[in-house]
């Protein structure tokens, strides 16, 4: 592990070309006796999009939490961009960073939630310039101008001064897309952003984030149960159970021929019994 000054002068210089985007060492996480993540070590690196997989209490969802520092993890440290995210170890000892340094961070970083989030007071042009405007500074007619693009991008020029509750789940879901990549990030979480919504209007969501992966070349780290879009977009699945990685493969070994056991009958459970296939 880089002591403190060492990830300074790290910082400084900027990560180095082929430096992962986000970086797990050794990470844990326990709500009491409960371990959620146990010596998670992985990385993430510019580009990917990464598909987690696993039964639900897997330790999934909080991977996501841990990096947006929605909760910080017990032990272990966290990188990203090569500095690190909450933690650093200092003199042998973990030490928490303070919030600047986390704020600054962050900024970097947008996610998408299972439930919109979207602020019901506000319009939906008004839900995606709000934080570019008065956390990053922009200025206001660029502003205004990225969050036209991104409606258009999205499908909702026509509904930039509507309100979310005269919009339908899937274009609520669609507003929190644009309002994430308003931020510029570089890395895009994506929690379930399906799971909220009628099957009927799930593959327009579908639709909009494989657009934006394949015209970008943002980083995604994505939670979903919708095989084939983690198939589509992704180029690694990772699945979990227990709070480890049991397996890591391309999407087509991944989902045609697993080799852990606990993902075969994951995986079966999931896509049935005929859609797998046996090594």
């Amino acid at each position: 592990m880089p002591t403190a000054p060492e990830q300074n002068d790290d910082a400084a210089r900027g990560a180095a070309p082929d430096a992962p985007v986000i970086e797990f060492r050794d990470v844990g996480k326990r709500y009491g006796d409960n371990v959620v993540l146990d010596g998670l070590d992985f990385s993430v690196r510019k580009g990917d999009r990464v598909t987690l997989i696993g039964p639900s209490g897997s330790g999934k969802t909080t991977i996501l939490r841990l990096v947006m520092t929605l909760e910080d993890a017990t032990e272990g440290y966290i990188f990203v961009d090569g500095e690190p995210l909450t933690h650093e170890e200092r003199n042998g000892r973990r030490v928490e960073l303070n919030k600047k340094q986390r704020k600054r961070i962050r900024q970097k970083i947008g996610m998408v939630f299972q439930q919109f989030n979207l602020f019901p007071n506000m319009t939906v042009l008004e839900n995606i310039v709000e934080a570019p405007l008065h956390v990053l500074g922009h200025p206001r007619a660029e502003v205004l101008e990225r969050a036209g693009n991104l409606l258009e991008k999205v499908g909702l020029a026509d509904k930039a001064d509507a309100h979310p509750s005269s919009l339908s789940g899937g274009q609520q879901q669609r507003v929190a897309i644009a309002r994430a990549l308003a931020m510029d990030p570089e890395i895009l979480l994506l929690d379930e952003v399906t799971s909220a919504l009628d099957p009927e209007i799930v593959g327009e969501v579908l639709g909009i984030l494989r657009t934006i992966a394949e015209e970008t070349d943002i980083t995604m780290l994505l939670v979903t149960h919708e095989m084939q879009f983690a198939k589509d977009v992704s180029n690694r699945v990772l699945m979990f159970d227990g709070g480890r990685i049991i397996e890591e493969a391309e999407p087509e070994a991944m989902f045609s021929n697993p080799t852990h056991e606990r993902t075969k009958s994951f995986l079966r459970a999931v896509l049935g019994e005929d859609q797998i296939g046996t090594r």
